[in-house]
């Protein structure tokens, strides 16, 4: 969308990232403490111009205004600990909105969750902030008090999508009084505009016959028509035109960094996990459990003739348990994808700086949990025990948690429900385990779709392959079927689990790297795809909206 912003009297472009929106949700990361969440913000968004100690200081600052000060070091909190209360939240959402002084800020019911002292106080130190700074200011109040409402400098009253007023505050009352609908002695005027104009309980109205229109509607056409006609809305289109015919002129803000958004949202990233029990360490438990009931099971296998069956089944269900449960953590993800999304379109960073930055603050934990439950399942079980084997297990494992992890995030961006999230991400891992080649051979899968192409993209057909020729490579076996009694492992993985012999299981290892790589760039590339398709179709859904009479809501018609 295109526009002309007026500030200071000049018509400006704006760029991205000189404009910042607070939303109506608290979107915040629930395991910071306040200080924690504002100090990181400043050093994502203030320039690297700006010496540390002086972003540190603008954020003082700003919490002190925002009057945060006795809250610095407790936890925000949320849905699985309690932290601080909802209205602090909110003003703590402002915070990190107003520290870079945006030239324009959003604010959409920036009230929500405050009583009415912490209302004024926060508006007014808005208010104050936007006077000194040069900001403008587009608030959503929800019913605000009386002090409130005295501090707005512009009023536009909108109501079934139509433009009832918009000017000064202090011409509001008079407007609705010339049309017959004035404000009572000692009532709240923004309290008296929203009931004169509110329709939704006036279908329900026992006096009201079906045929007559609603007394609000009645309203809404009269303060319509006359605000089309009436001084103020002419003023108001002689200074849309004025803007439009100056020059443009463009405006932005410094930044911080690429290198130094990555390193502070990486070091963020890290802390949030390490204190969130839900990502990692509630898996790390679940993994060391299983792994040694998987290792008493399968315990000292050794070479005999069942010793083949054994190794497949047990390299198969830990390279597929470790993936398979990484989905655990995808409502934590989701969370993590809310925050993204907000700081995001407010210009604190873009999607490579995310990516990078997760993918740099996740690999020591997913590193952990995959040598951590595989050394004890590896050990045993007693697999080959030259160290080379283990740290090529070891990397498989953690490739294929790093691959899960790449998964969910696209997940995450088409499917942003956590419930079905985590059932869609299961059952693309299910279809990718049933054509990795264990249930069913490579040389007997269906060659339409599920070996062409799923057995080829199917991630757990190179962590398999690749554990076989790690396993079975120099081994010699006892064989249960007919003919020679002793078999090599190189005849097993060729010839019983049909493995492709014609590379090292190192090239197994280098495209699981590479497919890691091509999901991060998968999920680069969907958000900028959405990011193109979404205002397309909010555009059609908006054209095609249905249109009713008021009193025949049944009679509907496409505009």
């Amino acid at each position: 969308m295109k526009g002309q912003i007026l500030i200071n009297g000049r018509s400006q472009k704006l760029v991205f990232g000189t404009s910042a929106y607070v939303t109506q949700e608290n979107m915040l990361m629930a395991t910071l403490t306040v200080r924690e969440a504002i100090y990181y913000s400043a050093q994502i968004q203030l320039p690297d111009t700006m010496a540390t100690a002086e972003k540190l200081a603008r954020a003082d600052d700003t919490v002190r205004e925002m009057g945060l000060s006795s809250a610095l070091d407790t936890r925000i909190g949320g849905r699985s600990s309690k932290g601080i209360s909802g209205g602090q939240q909110k003003r703590l959402s402002i915070c990190l909105e107003i520290l870079t002084r945006p030239r324009l800020l959003f604010l959409d019911e920036p009230t929500s969750g405050l009583d009415s002292a912490a209302s004024f106080h926060v508006m007014s130190r808005i208010a104050r902030l936007a006077a000194r700074e040069g900001m403008a200011v587009v608030a959503v109040v929800h019913q605000p008090c009386s002090e409130v409402f005295e501090l707005f400098h512009g009023l536009c009253l909108l109501a079934a999508g139509n433009t009832i007023f918009f000017g000064p505050p202090s011409m509001a009352a008079q407007f609705f009084a010339s049309n017959g609908y004035p404000c009572p002695p000692m009532r709240n005027p923004s309290d008296h505009f929203l009931r004169t104009v509110n329709k939704d309980f006036d279908k329900e109205s026992e006096e009201r016959q079906s045929y007559m229109p609603a007394v609000a509607d009645e309203a809404i056409d009269i303060l319509v028509n006359s605000y089309k006609s009436s001084n103020t809305s002419e003023v108001a289109k002689q200074e849309m035109r004025h803007i439009n015919e100056m020059d443009r002129a463009m405006i932005g803000r410094k930044r911080a960094g690429f290198v130094t958004k990555t390193l502070v949202l990486t070091k963020r990233s890290f802390v949030n996990m390490y204190r969130d029990i839900g990502y990692y360490w509630l898996r790390l438990a679940i993994y060391v459990a299983i792994s040694v009931c998987l290792g008493t099971i399968f315990y000292n296998v050794g070479y005999g003739p069942d010793s083949t069956r054994a190794r497949s089944s047990m390299l198969m269900f830990i390279g597929t348990l470790l993936t398979f449960m990484a989905i655990g953590g995808f409502p934590s993800f989701v969370e993590d994808m809310k925050i993204f999304g907000r700081e995001r379109l407010n210009g604190h960073y873009g999607v490579t700086t995310f990516v990078i930055s997760n993918t740099l603050s996740s690999t020591p934990y997913l590193l952990f949990l995959a040598v951590v439950p595989g050394a004890i399942a590896y050990y045993l079980t007693c697999l080959q025990r030259q160290i080379d084997h283990f740290v090529y297990f070891a990397l498989v494992l953690c490739a294929c948690t790093m691959l899960v992890e790449g998964l969910m995030m696209i997940v995450a961006t088409i499917v942003p429900d956590f419930l079905m999230g985590i059932i869609t991400g299961a059952g693309i891992q299910g279809v990718m385990m049933l054509t990795s080649g264990f249930f069913q051979l490579p040389n007997n899968l269906p060659k339409i779709v599920w070996k062409y192409p799923i057995y080829y993209i199917s991630f757990h057909k190179y962590a398999l392959q690749g554990f076989y020729k790690n396993e079975f490579s120099g081994l010699v076996l006892q064989s249960n079927l007919e003919g020679p009694k002793i078999v090599t492992g190189e005849e097993v993985i060729a010839e019983l689990f049909q493995v492709e012999t014609g590379h090292s299981k190192w090239v197994d290892l280098a495209i699981l790297c590479g497919m890691i790589i091509t999901y991060r760039v998968l999920f680069i590339v969907i958000i900028k795809v959405l990011d193109m398709v979404k205002p397309m179709l909010k555009g059609v859904t908006f054209r095609w909206r249905p249109k009713c009479v008021h009193g025949m809501e049944n009679l509907c018609a496409p505009l």
